[in-house]
């Protein structure tokens, strides 16, 4: 029996058992409703569950590499997987045995042998607790007025982002934004107005920051530029244009192990003072990897 999806379609679960036998009943309990993903191995599940797209595993305790208890601390303790829930599957009844399933991170307990009107309860509940929790974490994140990420949200993917380049030396590119003379707009317009002009200042940005084409910092930051004066969105009240524009620091740099986020950040703020004390309007980008330090301005 080959290690391979079982199905094409709906939500993903990963089933993990080291006897085939067990995989198939499972595979019989829930084909029809999940895409069924197995391995018979612990290692062997960590990869599949790291390679993403897995809402829920289901996992054998007893396994000869790896057992069900170490699988699911590993899937625990790392962000790529650490929201996944398990739900661990074993003929061990002992009362000290659930206790350490649920100790390293398990969400509940089947019984062996498997009861398919059991096993589909089981899933679908814990199914539906998980997006109720992504949705809740969802809305947290998000800002309310423009409806991109907030600073809660900015902070993780910040420190998340860092450690990634850290790890493989790639570059890290952050932009500081700031709208020109944004409180004159308010003065002028209306706070409702004002409220208006950020969520299109907001989505333009969602548009330009896209993977894998970020990585160019200044083609990034000559299209952000242009993208808020595209907006075309009339600022009477500014000394620097008669739209709304945007003015912002940019730092590039590869991350170390023994360096922090902030010193990127401390970078960023000084450059975008220095383009608001410069005329606003445009941007200031260092490259630290090839020490080119730049005047970026719309086209």
């Amino acid at each position: 029996m080959t290690e391979a999806p079982l199905a094409t379609s709906r939500q993903r679960l990963l089933i993990v058992d080291d006897q085939p036998a067990n995989v198939r009943v499972m595979a019989e309990a829930l084909r029809d409703r999940y895409e069924l993903f197995f391995a018979t191995s612990g290692t062997r599940a960590l990869e599949i569950a790291a390679g993403g797209g897995i809402e829920l595993v289901l996992l054998d305790v007893v396994m000869p590499d790896l057992d069900g208890f170490e699988v699911c601390r590993r899937l625990k303790s790392d962000e790529r997987t650490s929201r996944i829930p398990v739900i661990f599957v074993t003929a061990l009844e002992e009362v000290d045995d659930e206790a350490r399933g649920f100790d390293v991170g398990g969400v509940d307990y089947i019984a062996k042998p498997i009861r398919p009107p059991v096993v589909r309860a089981r899933v679908q509940t814990h199914l539906e607790l998980k997006s109720a929790r992504d949705l809740l974490e969802s809305l947290a994140s998000v800002d309310p007025l423009t409806a991109i990420a907030n600073r809660r949200r900015f902070d993780f993917t910040l420190d998340a982002e860092w450690r990634r380049c850290a790890r493989s030396a790639a570059p890290f590119s952050l932009v500081i934004v700031d709208v020109d003379h944004f409180k004159n707009f308010n003065d002028t317009y209306g706070h409702a107005r004002g409220d208006e002009c950020l969520r299109m200042v907001a989505q333009t940005l969602r548009s330009v920051a896209r993977r894998p084409g970020d990585i160019a910092a200044r083609a990034v930051l000559r299209h952000l530029l242009d993208g808020i004066r595209a907006l075309a969105v009339p600022h009477g009240a500014s000394s620097c244009a008669e739209v709304v524009t945007i003015s912002a620091g940019a730092v590039t740099l590869i991350p170390s192990e023994s360096t922090q986020p902030a010193t990127a950040l401390e970078s960023a703020d000084r450059l975008l003072y220095e383009s608001k004390e410069n005329g606003r309007n445009h941007a200031r980008h260092l490259d630290v990897i090839h020490d080119v330090r730049e005047r970026i301005t719309a086209t």
